[in-house]
């Protein structure tokens, strides 16, 4: 499920990203970008927490690590791609 989220997030930053180059409004698909980018980690989690009550430990050291890394990387990036036309709204105002 979270790979399923993980693409609706990236799908929603890019529209998120076309609209405000296409000078649209935006604003509904930067909360779609985020918040698929927040239901991602939830369930990115779950995941994690169903191998911890299932006692699943190779699964936990093989992924855990790597993944770790690579959802504070991607976060941060969603992060900063969905609100970047608000930044440069602000920036073209002054």
């Amino acid at each position: 499920m979270w790979l399923i989220f993980g693409l609706i997030a990236i799908v929603a930053t890019f529209i998120n990203l076309y609209m405000y180059t296409t000078g649209k409004d935006y604003k509904l698909a930067m909360a779609m970008g985020l918040s698929f980018t927040a239901l991602t980690l939830c369930s990115e989690y779950s995941l994690v927490s169903r191998w911890v009550k299932v006692g699943d430990w190779a699964a936990l050291e093989d992924v855990v690590p790597g993944m770790e890394r690579a959802l504070w990387f991607l976060t941060i990036v969603s992060i900063l791609l969905n609100i970047a036309p608000i930044l440069l709204e602000l920036k073209n105002k002054k």
